[in-house]
C-alpha cells in the first residue's frame, strides 16, 4: 500500500476560478467591496482593543471607473498590508486573512470573509489585477501585480494614505463592468447595507442658504446602519414603514412586522413584514433578502424560511447561516433547521398577540393575513397546532369566529346524523345568493370561502378536527346539506311523481340519468342543480395544478326536482299537452343552470327567447 499527497497545480487554478468559482460573474464586485469593508472593520477592532493608536480618519470605501484606461478600482482606508502580509495573503489561494483575524480577535460578527477566495474573483473579469497597499503599521507600501497566471510581481512603492487600492484591468469580454449603470446596479443589489459607507460617483445637493445653487459631492450608495441592526426600543412605526419603502419602493404599506433579534443558539437579526397579500401566491414569493453580515447573499430563502413564510417580505441577516464557498446559496446544516423553526415560532407569536390584543383590528386584516395563516396550516404541522387559536371563519353576516367558537355556533342546528358539525361555505356570496337564502331560511349559517387555499385547508381541518365536515352551499339541497334523518313528505302521490319524472326525462333526455325527485320545502327552488362535494374538490384541485381532465361541467352534477314546489305540484300536473309540459320542464332546468352560471352561448339565447314567449302567453 502507498500513501501520498494530492498536488494542486496553480497553473490550473486560474481557469477554474475564472469559469466556475461563482455562479454569477457579477459577484466579483461584492467580494472585492466586502474585502475592503473587512479591512475597515479590522482597523476598527484593533483601535477598540488599543492595538492601533493612530487616527481612524474618514473610514469609507471608494469605487472608481476609468473607461478610457479600462480600469475599475476599489479603495479602502482600512488595515492595509505590509510587504510580508501581501506575500502571505495574496499569494495563497484559499488562505483567509479574515479567518485568521477572527480566531485571534473573536471578531466574527464584524468580519465578512471566511474562505480566502473572494479576492481571486477579480480574475473573472480582469486580465490584470494590481494591489497597492500601506499597512496601518507604516513601513514601505507594497504593489502586487498579477495578470491571471501563477507568476506575480511584488515591489515596494510610495503611498501616502493607509489602506488598499485594488485595480482591475477589465478584460475585453467584460467591458459592461465599465458602465456606470451596471456598477450602480450591482452596488445597489449587493452592497446596499454594508456597514461602511460606499462611495461611487457624485450627486448634486442644494447649497445651504442659496435656493438656486447646488454643489457636487461624492454619492454614498449604501445605508451603513440599516434598521434591522438597531434596537426595537429605539424605533417608531414610521421608521419601520420608511425602511419598507427603502426595500420595496412604491409598495403599499405593510400590515405589520416582526423584528427578529436572537444571539443564542445562533446569531440572527432581521425584520419581516406582512405585506398586503393577493390570492396569486406566486406573485408574493421570494421577497425576503438574506444577508450575511450585511452582505446580500440571495433572495432564494426556502431552505431557511418555511415555505409558507416566503409570502413575507423583509430581511434576515445571520453570520451563522452556512453558505457555500461563493456565498451564493445555503448549505444543509442543523442551524438552518433551528433558524427556520425559530422564525416560524416568532411569526406565530406575533399573530397570536395581534389577535388577543386587538381582535377587531385582526379581523379587519383577516382577508390579507388569512392567506398566510391558511398556507402555513396546510404545509406545516407545528404551525397548524399554533394557528388553530387564531384561524378565523367569517360568515355571510360579516361575523368572525375561531374554530372553537364556530363549533359551538353550529352545534345545535348543523350537526348531522353522524355527529359531524357541518360547515356550509360559499366562494361567492353574490352568485350563490339564492342558495344562501334557502339555507338561512332553515336557520343554517354560511361562511365565506374565497381563497384558493380553502379546499386544501378544509381537508386538513376534516382530518385534524374530526368532528367537522365542510360542504359548499350548492353541493346539495338544503335538507341534504346537513344530512339528517328527517325528511319532508311529498304532496304528490306515487303515481303523480312517476308522471312528473317521465315529463322531465323526456324534456331533459341528455340528463335523464342525473334526475332525482325529492320532497323539499315549497319555498325551495323547483329545480336545483347540485354537485357532490368530493367531485367538486377534486376538479378544483386539478385545475389549481394545471390539469384539464376535459370533463363536461354537467358530468358530475345532479338535477333535483322539488315535488313540493307549486310550479311542479300544481302548475305542471295541470298542464295540457305533453310537449308543453316538456318545454316547461326544460325551462325550469335552464333556470337552475342560470343560477349556477352554466347557461351560456346559444342555450342562453334560446332561454331568453322562451322567457319572452312565456311572458306573451
Amino acid at each position: 500500500m502507498r500513501e501520498g499527497k494530492i498536488s494542486v497545480q496553480t497553473e490550473n487554478i486560474f481557469p477554474i476560478i475564472k469559469q466556475f468559482l461563482y455562479s454569477d460573474q457579477e459577484i466579483f464586485l461584492r467580494e472585492l467591496v466586502s474585502n475592503a469593508v473587512d479591512a475597515t472593520q479590522k482597523l476598527k477592532t484593533l483601535s477598540s482593543k488599543g492595538e492601533y493608536q493612530g487616527e481612524l480618519g474618514d473610514l469609507k470605501v471608494e469605487i472608481q471607473v476609468d473607461k478610457e484606461a479600462k480600469t475599475l478600482s476599489i479603495k479602502d482606508y482600512g488595515i492595509g498590508l505590509s510587504v510580508e502580509e501581501a506575500e502571505k495573503y495574496l499569494n495563497q489561494v484559499a488562505f483567509s486573512s479574515a479567518q485568521e483575524f477572527i480566531e485571534k480577535y473573536q471578531a466574527d460578527n464584524a468580519i465578512i470573509g471566511h474562505f480566502g477566495l473572494g479576492f481571486y474573483s477579480a480574475f473573472m473579469v480582469a486580465d490584470k489585477v494590481v494591489v497597492e497597499s500601506l499597512s496601518r503599521n507604516g513601513g514601505p507600501a507594497v504593489r502586487w501585480t498579477c495578470d491571471g497566471n501563477p507568476e506575480y510581481t511584488i515591489e515596494e512603492i510610495e503611498k501616502d494614505d493607509r489602506g488598499t487600492i485594488v485595480t482591475l484591468h477589465i478584460s475585453d469580454d467584460a467591458t459592461e463592468y465599465l458602465e456606470d449603470a451596471k456598477i450602480s446596479e450591482l452596488l445597489e443589489k449587493y452592497c446596499k447595507f454594508l456597514p461602511v459607507p460606499i462611495e461611487y460617483g457624485t450627486e448634486e445637493i442644494p447649497v445651504e442658504g442659496e435656493d438656486d445653487k447646488t454643489e457636487s459631492q461624492p454619492r454614498t450608495i449604501n445605508n451603513p446602519e440599516p434598521l434591522w441592526k438597531k434596537s426595537p426600543a429605539d424605533l417608531t412605526d414610521e421608521d419601520y414603514k420608511s425602511f419598507y419603502q427603502e426595500l420595496y419602493p412604491y409598495s403599499q404599506p405593510p400590515l405589520f412586522w416582526i423584528h427578529l433579534n436572537i444571539d443564542y443558539p445562533f446569531n440572527l437579526t432581521g425584520v419581516l413584514y406582512f405585506p398586503k397579500l393577493v390570492n396569486n401566491i406566486e406573485l408574493q414569493k421570494n421577497k425576503i433578502h438574506l444577508y450575511s453580515n450585511q452582505v446580500f447573499v440571495t433572495d432564494e430563502v426556502k431552505e431557511i424560511v418555511p415555505e409558507f413564510l416566503t409570502l413575507l417580505h423583509g430581511v434576515i441577516d445571520s453570520p451563522d447561516i452556512p453558505l457555500n464557498v461563493s456565498r451564493s446559496y445555503l448549505q444543509a446544516d442543523s442551524n438552518v433547521k433551528k433558524i427556520s423553526s425559530y422564525i416560524s415560532k416568532k411569526v406565530s407569536e406575533k399573530l397570536k398577540s395581534l389577535f388577543k390584543e386587538d381582535r377587531p383590528a385582526y379581523e379587519e386584516k383577516w382577508s390579507q393575513v388569512g392567506t398566510l395563516v391558511k398556507y402555513g396550516m396546510i404545509t406545516d404541522d407545528k404551525f397548524y397546532d399554533r394557528a388553530t387559536d387564531y384561524l378565523i371563519f367569517k360568515n355571510t353576516e360579516d361575523e368572525h369566529f375561531t374554530i372553537e367558537e364556530y363549533r359551538d355556533k353550529v352545534k345545535e342546528h348543523q350537526t348531522n346524523k353522524h355527529d359531524k358539525k357541518v360547515v356550509i361555505y360559499t366562494p361567492d356570496a353574490a352568485a350563490h345568493h339564492s342558495y344562501i337564502t334557502s339555507v338561512r331560511d332553515k336557520g343554517y349559517d354560511v361562511i365565506i370561502s374565497d381563497s384558493p387555499l380553502d379546499n386544501h385547508l378544509y381537508q386538513q381541518l376534516e382530518t385534524k378536527e374530526s368532528d367537522f365536515l365542510f360542504v359548499r352551499v350548492d353541493s346539495a339541497t338544503p335538507d341534504q346539506l346537513i344530512d339528517k334523518d328527517e325528511k319532508a313528505e311529498s304532496v304528490l302521490s306515487e303515481k303523480e311523481e312517476k308522471k312528473i319524472k317521465s315529463i322531465f326525462e323526456k324534456g331533459l333526455d341528455s340528463y335523464k340519468d342525473k334526475l332525482q325527485l325529492q320532497a323539499l320545502s315549497p319555498t325551495d327552488h323547483p329545480v336545483i342543480i347540485t354537485k357532490p362535494e368530493f367531485m367538486r374538490r377534486m376538479q378544483e384541485m386539478q385545475a389549481m395544478q394545471g390539469m384539464d381532465m376535459g370533463m363536461n361541467q354537467m358530468e358530475f352534477f345532479d338535477i333535483i326536482v322539488n315535488t313540493n314546489h307549486p310550479l311542479i305540484a300544481q302548475k305542471m300536473t295541470k298542464m295540457r299537452g305533453a310537449e308543453k309540459k316538456q318545454d316547461f320542464a326544460k325551462y325550469l332546468f335552464d333556470l337552475a343552470r342560470l343560477n349556477q352560471k352554466m347557461l351560456t352561448g346559444n342555450d342562453l339565447t334560446e332561454f331568453i327567447q322562451r322567457s319572452l314567449q312565456f311572458m306573451e302567453e
